[in-house]
């Protein structure tokens, strides 16, 4: 009697896919950790910038005009104060952006001088409250003055997408998940059925090596998918993440993702292969993990970085995974548009099982 390689395939597949879930902890980590951070992001990152908070010396001149029109600006907050100790106690730790001093002087050419106090906790706000009290006393003098502008100033609104922090925040979050979920669940898995001699007891079993792997990387692409596919629409449903083409945007994002899964499920075989002891596994994990975690534009764009560590940060996998997730669901691409991406995952993909290849241990 011929053994069946294909219900051998699909018993190991549903064993390992039960056993995902007997784990509370990569539930967790693979949904609900997500989850929080997609509503922390996604909730606040929409607020327009607060305006710098300002105390008033009370030697100040306060019947200054300046004074009047710089208490009606959008860009600073007057804050009161009953003593002076408090106010410089929060000027140090940052909570305050400036003291501001008015006082009348004998120079004709400038019978007004405004000095602002600040820190180095605060220091950087010092820019915009200058061009804040340039603006307000330009208006005060034409006005005083009976001047018209010259000039006029209109604004036009361009019929388009509305860019929502979530539309940035999401696909960095899937990214996120599909990292560690996928290298803790393989690295784990392969490691402690090696140590069980399962895999030993496999590979002396008339299944086939190739469907081990992919009787339990299939379980955790299929486990990995149900995660994605819930982050996806809670985005889309409840927080107003785009999907530019719908449900075709939606499945292009998955296909993405399963690129992305084979590649990890790979790096996690090499550490599983490599590592000594499980001891050894999350620390390799961490790595490989928390550069691209930091480093791939998961929760801010790589642009803030200098441009010697941009070009680092585009050799990261997790970095093309996450502009091409971006690009397809806000952007409208299509999955051929992201070729450059994909390359790189490609590329990747290739120099990883190559060193699986080498590297793979069964007893």
């Amino acid at each position: 009697m011929q053994y069946s390689q294909s219900r051998a395939l699909w018993a190991i597949t549903k064993a390992s896919f039960k056993a995902i879930f007997s784990q509370p902890s990569s539930i967790f980590f693979s949904l609900l950790f997500p989850i929080v951070f997609i509503l922390i992001f996604g909730a606040f990152g929409d607020r327009a910038p607060s305006p710098a908070k300002v105390a008033v010396d009370p030697s100040s001149d306060t019947t200054v005009a300046i004074f009047d029109s710089l208490k009606h600006s959008a860009f600073m907050k007057f804050v009161a104060y009953a003593d002076t100790a408090s106010r410089n106690a929060d000027l140090r730790k940052g909570k305050l952006d400036a003291v501001m001093l008015i006082k009348k002087s004998a120079d004709t050419m400038h019978p007004v001088q405004v000095l602002l106090q600040s820190t180095e906790a605060s220091a950087g706000a010092l820019q915009g409250l200058t061009h804040s009290i340039d603006y307000a006393a330009l208006r005060m003098q034409l006005k005083e003055a009976h001047m018209n502008r010259e000039y006029t100033i209109s604004t036009a609104i361009i019929p388009g997408k509305k860019y929502r922090s979530i539309d940035f925040v999401l696909p960095g979050q899937l990214g996120f998940s599909v990292l560690f979920s996928t290298l803790f669940g393989i690295a784990f898995i392969f490691f402690n059925l090696r140590e069980q001699l399962v895999l030993k007891r496999f590979y002396a079993s008339p299944v086939k090596k190739i469907n081990i792997l992919i009787g339990i990387g299939a379980s955790r692409l299929f486990f990995q998918l149900i995660n994605l596919v819930v982050l996806i629409l809670l985005g889309h449903f409840f927080l107003n993440f785009t999907l530019v083409h719908g449900a075709l945007t939606f499945f292009e994002m998955l296909l993405l993702s399963v690129i992305m899964l084979f590649l990890l499920m790979g790096v996690g075989l090499i550490i599983s292969s490599i590592a000594k002891n499980d001891t050894m596994i999350p620390l390799m994990i961490n790595v490989f993990g928390f550069p691209q975690m930091l480093l791939a534009g998961t929760f801010f764009p790589i642009e803030v970085f200098p441009g010697w560590m941009q070009t680092l940060c585009e050799l990261l996998p997790l970095t093309q995974f996450n502009d091409a997730m971006r690009k397809i669901s806000f952007e409208g691409l299509h999955l051929y548009d992201c070729w450059r991406e994909i390359g790189y995952l490609g590329i990747w993909i290739v120099v990883t099982y190559f060193i699986v290849s080498k590297t793979m241990r069964w007893e």
